[in-house]
């Protein structure tokens, strides 16, 4: 299982305010993109209730070694300038 909790730093990061709330995200998040699926950011907040904000950030921590280290390829959508996300696995790399 790939580790997506954990410690989170910022200057704003108040570990007594925020590392449960987070935590809580970044389940909701891996939950709904383990599958695959390119997603945009306003498709993953429309499941999760999460802001888009939020949400790409925790794409970021996905990315870092000590939460996780996963994949996350992003393209463009369309010629909209709309980017959509995907965690690959691990084993894949690249899908899009």
């Amino acid at each position: 299982m790939t580790t997506i909790e954990g410690p989170r730093d910022g200057r704003t990061f108040d570990p007594f305010l925020d590392t449960e709330r987070l935590n809580e995200q970044a389940r909701r998040v891996f939950t709904i993109m383990r599958d695959n699926q390119g997603r945009s950011l306003y498709e993953i907040s429309a499941i999760t209730g999460d802001p888009e904000a939020s949400i790409s950030a925790r794409l970021r921590d996905f990315r870092k070694p000590r939460l996780g280290s996963l994949i996350v390829n992003r393209r463009r959508r369309f010629k909209t300038g709309l980017y959509e996300y995907q965690i690959a696995p691990q084993h894949n790399g690249f899908l899009f």
